[in-house]
């Protein structure tokens, strides 16, 4: 039964076992997106002929475009209280969009499904760090998406290789590709009905005095001044990430990889992902989450800088430029949503999850279209520079304004807050 899910045993002992099971559910989930993912970017550009900039307005559809609808899922989760059942809905929308691109045969055909498929990621994502992080207290936050985001990336690690598996079995098998990823969506739907149990009812009482204010949710969060640090810092830093399915287009180029091969471009990055998840997560849990996420950022720009220095196109450029990559995602993924949870009122916590990931979605949409344009006008060399040059001077900005941060005047000081949950 779902209420029975166990805790795991081992080196997850201390992980709840709701973390637990939704950390297999993403698992499943995300061996069949990846499957798409890891061929999508050869499928439209060399496939269906796709420009660049076209494909950038894609990725940025895949990254923000139905960003808004995480606040939509994140208030009915709120208002509901059925956090799982949101969850669902948008996970059993994803998996019908696996079997639809078996209908679609245009570029933009393509495009509407992937469309679909998002709205699907943005009902359920929230809800289900929702999940996680009233699942445990706020100095395991980062463990606990860690320990997610391994199992997630697990998912990720698997996902290209099955598809490299199908593509090497089946003469010109993407068809195949999204037969299988379907199927192995729908079980990802099973394991959530099945495994993964509702948070507890929360206590309104504990909701702080900003939350009770007589305004509408988004506009009652925005009023925290944790989450609107958050949201900005996510939204400055997003708007020039250069997108990995970019940057495997660049190594692809750089390195002239057969089409076959694309798909374990992907594998690298999710390996290191999976193996720094959970050790950066606890990292975080002790130095700062604002450190660690920017850190993060610092190695992306370390990536994009080893691909436009000129270096011998081989082995060691793919391994370090992956590499960094992963690390990216394992310091900036669960660690913004595990700085974020302590801050927010419980019931109002999904909500707040959804607009912080909507304003960093939106960013990376932004971010995207960008990109692809520079790449159109001016060749990916010159998009890649002015992109590392804004992620810089971000970086910058976003350290020297937070540096700058003291306790505000006026204002009585308590007890030291606790460095783990600050951001």
């Amino acid at each position: 039964m779902a209420g029975d899910t166990p805790a795991p045993k081992g080196p997850l002992r201390a992980v709840p076992g709701t973390v637990f099971a939704l950390g297999l559910v993403s698992l499943v989930t995300d061996v069949s997106a990846e499957m798409v993912t890891a061929v999508l970017p050869l499928y439209l550009m060399a496939g269906l002929g796709m420009s660049p900039l076209a494909f950038g307005a894609l990725d940025g559809l895949h990254q923000g475009a139905t960003a808004l609808l995480r606040i939509a899922g994140g208030r009915i989760a709120d208002r509901t209280r059925r956090r799982k059942l949101v969850a669902g809905a948008g996970y059993a929308l994803s998996a019908a969009c696996k079997a639809a691109l078996l209908a679609a045969t245009t570029p933009w055909s393509v495009a509407a499904v992937l469309a679909a498929d998002r709205t699907g990621k943005g009902l359920r994502t929230a809800p289900r760090d929702a999940l996680i992080s009233l699942s445990c207290p706020p100095q395991q936050q980062g463990r606990a998406f860690g320990v997610h985001r391994a199992l997630d990336t697990a998912g990720a690690l698997l996902g290209p290789l099955a598809a490299f598996g199908v593509l090497w079995v089946a003469v010109d098998g993407y068809e195949a590709v999204f037969t299988v990823s379907c199927c192995i969506a729908v079980l990802g739907v099973v394991l959530l009905a099945l495994f993964v149990r509702e948070a507890p009812a929360e206590a309104p009482a504990a909701t702080p005095a900003a939350a009770r204010a007589p305004l509408p949710p988004v506009a009652t969060l925005l009023r925290l001044p944790g989450l609107r640090r958050l949201c900005l810092t996510a939204a400055v830093l997003g708007l020039f990430t250069v997108g990995d399915a970019f940057l495997y287009l660049l190594l692809q180029r750089r390195l002239e990889l057969p089409a076959g091969y694309f798909p374990l471009l992907p594998v690298g990055t999710a390996a290191v992902f999976l193996l720094a998840a959970l050790p950066v997560g606890r990292l975080a849990d002790r130095l700062g989450r604002r450190r660690v996420f920017l850190g993060g950022h610092v190695l992306l720009l370390g990536g994009c800088l080893l691909l436009l220095a000129p270096v011998p196109a081989g082995a060691a450029l793919v391994i370090a430029v992956l590499a960094l990559l992963g690390l990216f995602y394992a310091a900036t993924d669960g660690v913004l949503m595990a700085a974020a949870g302590p801050l927010l009122p419980a019931e109002l916590r999904t909500t707040g999850l959804a607009v912080l990931q909507t304003a960093q979605a939106l960013a990376r949409f932004g971010g995207a279209l960008l990109f692809g344009a520079a790449w159109t006008l001016w060749g990916p060399g010159t998009a890649l520079g002015l992109a590392s040059g804004g992620l810089l001077l971000s970086l910058a900005a976003v350290a020297v304004s937070g540096g700058a941060r003291g306790p505000r005047a006026g204002r009585v000081r308590r007890a030291r807050p606790d460095p783990r949950e600050a951001f």
